[in-house]
């Protein structure tokens, strides 16, 4: 994937503090959007399908949005470094305004599917763009602060979505869940047009060439190969026909988007990405990041729920400790970097991360609440030490030209991680369940039977099993990113001058 390196500019420095201040509150403004798009839905899905119908499909309300999200992080990313970080966030942040407004229109269920992927393809420009220019915004001294605020707005999020959610659909309509975006998306837009200006671009009199090709092979192949990691095991076994269909035209697609990208001259995904032992590192990293996410965020609250029997927002609670120390750990990690380095922080965030999933299984059963709350409060520290030297360690590594793509190429990696996780735990998972209680039990069927109260003691048991087993695979997770890191990535990064 052959690639020429383009113009070099300077970094987005808009005039006086004010003024980037202003820019700093639209990028966590922008940033909020695409955090509180998930869990402020999640809690307003019962009325959604009370008003909507198609329960059978809801589940795509967040699959579709994921996968648009995944799929454009590659194509923003290069387009931010072509055009500029102003147009592509723009661009993003009215796309997903207008699938918000759409939403909230929304008549059926299959009308607010296609919205919410109109949705995510306006979610991709916000998270990639914004990370882009937080880096463009600071030296590499003072990028810690910018990605601290920026991981408290994750945090935040994560913790007032599913109230707020929970309260316009009980009190108002869910319809505003959808319509809330656009007041908060339109602050966010006046102050980036009004105190977002970025240097001229330096330009050899060629007009900038985009490879469009290669931007849809890449939109195809990671749609149709994430459709078929979210939907196997699920809408159809792994071995069935639509299952192998899927794979293989992926695999077809994999392959055009390998030989396009080898012959355009402004690759979308081009060949440095993977040819740098720092980026490429980092890359699988967090891709592993990714899979082991999954664990908490997907099967603690059914943990708490089925095994410790927490309502709804207890079990909630046990798994948002983790945004509390996250972004704190976060922001304290500069002061372990300088020390040690980005690459050795990171191991020892994630090296911590392992043994504490390692320690999940042997909790006591049924156990209390405060110590799985425990463990993610202790894994919410560790992981804050992991990721941002990572990100920040890249994107000082390369320069403003370069930066949008090595940026979205690590986001795109642990975005595919959860996928990926997602469908390899599910699978684990119901194998446990399995094994244990005998036929084809699934985790839903089984918690379904927990809630309805036709489930015994050993129902409880096969689900705390299945969920031992799934922290196992976790900490495995975190273990090979941590092999990672020791093996391929460089002791020292190395950093460019600001």
């Amino acid at each position: 994937m052959g690639s020429t390196r383009p113009a070099v500019r300077k970094a987005a420095q808009p005039a006086g503090a004010n003024r980037r201040g202003a820019v700093v509150a639209a990028l966590m403004l922008a940033m909020a959007l695409a955090a509180l798009d998930s869990t402020i839905v999640s809690t307003a899905v019962p009325q959604i399908v009370g008003d909507l119908g198609g329960f059978s499909v809801f589940s795509w309300l967040f699959s579709g949005y994921l996968l648009a999200v995944t799929v454009t992080l590659p194509v923003y990313g290069k387009l931010s470094d072509t055009f500029g970080r102003k147009p592509v966030l723009v661009a993003g942040a009215v796309v997903f305004l207008i699938g918000s407004l759409l939403c909230a229109l929304a008549w059926n269920m299959g009308a607010l599917i296609a919205f919410r992927v109109v949705q995510g393809l306006g979610g991709g420009a916000l998270q990639g763009t914004v990370q882009t220019l937080a880096a463009d915004l600071y030296p590499l001294k003072d990028r810690p602060k910018i990605q601290a605020r920026l991981s408290t707005v994750w945090a935040v999020s994560a913790v007032a979505g599913p109230g707020l959610g929970g309260v316009l659909a009980a009190y108002a309509d869910w319809r505003w869940i959808f319509l809330i975006n656009l007041p908060i998306g339109a602050v966010a837009l006046w102050l980036i047009v009004r105190h977002l200006h970025e240097p001229a671009r330096e330009t050899d009199g060629m007009r900038a060439r985009v490879d469009w090709a290669g931007a849809l092979a890449v939109f195809a192949c990671g749609g149709v190969l994430l459709t078929a990691l979210v939907q196997g095991g699920v809408a159809w076994p792994w071995l069935s026909p639509p299952s192998l269909v899927f794979f293989g035209t992926g695999l077809v697609l994999l392959a055009a988007v390998v030989v396009i990208e080898r012959r355009a001259a402004e690759p979308i995904i081009p060949g440095w990405v993977w040819r740098r032992r720092t980026i490429a590192a980092v890359n699988l990293a967090l891709g592993a990041l990714g899979l082991l996410m999954v664990a908490p965020t997907v099967f603690l609250p059914t943990y708490a729920q089925s095994v410790l029997g927490l309502a709804p927002v207890a079990a909630g609670f046990v798994l948002s400790v983790w945004t509390l120390s996250w972004p704190v750990s976060a922001a304290l990690s500069q002061h372990v970097y300088r020390r040690i380095g980005f690459r050795n922080t990171a191991m020892l965030g994630i090296g911590t991360a392992a043994l504490i999933l390692f320690a999940f299984p042997f909790l006591p059963y049924p156990g209390r609440a405060w110590q799985p709350a425990l463990l993610m409060l202790l894994l919410g520290a560790a992981l804050g030490l992991f990721q941002l030297p990572l990100i920040v360690g890249v994107q000082s590594t390369v320069g403003w030209a370069e930066r949008g793509t090595a940026t979205a190429s690590v986001l795109f990696c642990r975005q595919t991680g959860q996928t990926v996780g997602a469908a390899v735990f599910g699978a684990v998972a119901n194998g446990v369940l399995a094994a244990r209680l005998g036929g084809a039990s699934d985790l839903d069927s089984v918690t379904r039977a927990l809630d309805s109260g036709t489930a015994d003691e050993s129902v409880r048991r096969a689900i705390a099993d299945a969920v031992h087993a799934v922290y196992l695979g976790a900490a495995g997770a975190a273990a090979l990113a941590f092999l990672v890191l020791l093996v391929l990535a460089p002791r020292k990064f190395p950093v460019l001058t600001d």
